[in-house]
């Protein structure tokens, strides 16, 4: 419920502070005395999108403050709860407006956006006018209303789901059906690249481990030839070791003529023959440890040059040869089961479609039965409303499947037997469509249980005992659904509200402000008796505004 509206700089509002009441509300006033500008701060504070120029001229900024109470069934602490906002059982929406075109709004004291206001505003406020192109009159509405009618919410949550699964299953079918596709196109390649792999066998690490042999081998190759060239220079024959064995037998030979001057070159000699041979057998010890199979290093380096060639062919590192050939036998194993696969889906796909046709079909048996029930209350709500001649038809066609269905609705009118039927605003005159719309609320109220509902002028074009009606029923609206603020001509709708503002226009020097005035029982009489007579309010009128006033 609304409880309070503060609004200060806003177009000829300089400060205005007013407090709502539980029941029916009325606001009266001559036309342009500002009653409009009301319902355009109303809807600033709730993020609605409107005229831009709100601010009060020669001021910096204009701000509303609107307070809410809620109980604690109510719809828009969900919207608090999403947004982070605490809950409270009393909601205060502020919004600023500057004369530069920036905004700021505060929920309870915290920063907020315009998104999170209007998701607020569709749970606090509900405005009905002539140009409802929002709310009743918008063919796309008209499938809600029915299922809100209908207390449908459950079936079209059990609808919703049905499509979802037929969706998914839709989804899963295509996906494998492109895959399967995909995988044929490739099914030679991947055959055939699944053999290499297979015959090579690659395993992780082995690159690395193979190219460690082959440079090991190489530079074994290019040592050993070095080292047999040594051992060559000290071996015998031609050799160091044959060398000098000649030299010693020499000098042996002559050794007993040349009496003692030879001996220390043969000792040395000897030593030096003994040290060469163990020189000698430590490079004969280095070649046996450096020999290798030249057949070997040339199967290692086939090896390695086809894990290298077969990684470069598909663009995968070495090492990532296995992990390749995993994918390719998933991919062929996906081929060869991928029929069966497919079958699955596809009869998936059927209970999926048999249970989402099974779910839209009660839907759509429910909807017809709801709009049984809401072409008879609206019958009943036109007829006080001076309509009874009208016929309001609920049109249920079908469309295509959808996640609410595959029902279109369009709420019709005929206002007179014979008549053809259309769209309520294309057939209605403007009284016609002001009480079409007032019955076919009062017939959805009860799905609008904690709404502040506003009423703009709605009963224009209408006058006497059919004014009286269209009052009668904004009363009830408020009796059964807590809150009703109506904009108001008609002094028999105005004569029914349980409180009652009037706004007027006044100039302070240079400057024309809008004021709006709490209306007692006095001053009710005088404004009513000015709804009837105009400005001079006779005796008449007075009598008649008492009698209306009862």
């Amino acid at each position: 419920m609304l409880v309070s509206l503060d609004i200060r700089d806003m177009l000829i509002i300089d400060r205005l502070e007013l407090e709502f009441r539980p029941g029916l509300n009325v606001l009266t006033g001559e036309t342009g005395a500002g009653k409009s500008i009301l319902l355009d701060s109303l809807g600033f504070v709730l993020g609605w999108r409107g005229r831009a120029d709100l601010v009060r001229q020669g001021a910096d900024e204009g701000e509303v403050t609107a307070v809410f109470a809620l109980p604690d069934d109510h719809a828009a602490h969900a919207v608090l709860d999403e947004a982070g906002i605490p809950r409270s059982d009393e909601l205060i929406l502020r919004r600023v407006n500057r004369t530069g075109g920036t905004k700021s709004a505060w929920i309870n004291d915290r920063r907020a956006s315009g998104d999170v206001l209007r998701a607020l505003s569709d749970t606090l406020v509900e405005l009905h006018g002539q140009q409802d192109d929002k709310g009743l009159l918008n063919p796309r509405t008209h499938r809600l209303l029915l299922d809100q009618f209908g207390g449908l919410d459950a079936q079209v949550a059990e609808v919703r789901a049905a499509w979802r699964a037929l969706s998914d299953a839709g989804k899963a079918l295509s996906a494998s059906e492109a895959r399967l596709a995909a995988a044929r196109e490739e099914e030679d390649f991947l055959r055939h690249a699944a053999g290499e792999l297979e015959k090579l066998d690659p395993q992780p690490g082995e690159d690395a481990d193979l190219d460690a042999r082959r440079r090991m081998m190489q530079a074994g190759q290019r040592i050993g030839e070095d080292v047999t060239r040594a051992a060559e220079a000290l071996g015998p024959g031609e050799g160091a070791e044959g060398r000098m064995g000649d030299a010693l037998r020499w000098l042996e030979g002559v050794a007993d003529k040349a009496g003692e001057a030879l001996d220390p070159a043969i000792e040395a000699l000897n030593r030096a023959l003994v040290e060469l041979g163990e020189a000698t057998q430590g490079v004969e010890q280095a070649l046996d440890a450096l020999a290798f199979d030249p057949g070997e290093l040339e199967r290692v380096e086939e090896r390695l040059f086809a894990i290298r060639a077969l990684a470069r062919k598909h663009a995968v590192a070495p090492d990532d040869l296995g992990a390749f050939a995993g994918e390719i036998r998933d991919k062929l194993a996906a081929l060869d089961k991928g029929e069966g696969d497919i079958a699955d889906l596809r009869k998936a796909l059927s209970v999926a479609r048999a249970a989402y046709d099974t779910a839209a079909g009660a839907l759509s048996d429910a909807r017809a039965e709801a709009a049984t029930r809401l072409d008879a209350a609206m019958s009943a709500e036109l007829a006080p409303l001076k309509m009874e001649r009208a016929v309001f038809t609920t049109e249920i066609s079908e469309t295509d499947p959808g996640p609410e269905g595959r029902d279109a609705v369009t709420f019709t009118v005929a206002t007179n037997p014979g008549a053809p039927s259309g769209p309520l605003n294309k057939i209605a005159s403007g009284g016609e469509l002001s009480r079409f719309l007032l019955a076919l609320k009062v017939c959805l109220t009860k799905e609008a249980e904690g709404l502040t509902m506003i009423f703009d002028e709605i009963d224009r074009g209408v006058g006497g005992a059919t004014a009286d009606a269209v009052g009668r029923r904004l009363k009830r609206l408020a009796d059964e659904g807590g809150q009703v603020l109506v904009v108001t001509h008609s002094p028999q709708v105005a004569a029914l509200g349980a409180h009652h503002w009037r706004v007027a226009k006044a100039v302070e020097g240079d400057v024309t402000l809008s004021r709006v005035t709490p209306l007692d029982a006095g001053d009710r009489v005088d404004e009513i008796a000015r709804m009837i007579s105009g400005d001079v309010i006779t005796e008449e009128a007075r009598a008649a505004a008492k009698s209306l006033l009862g």
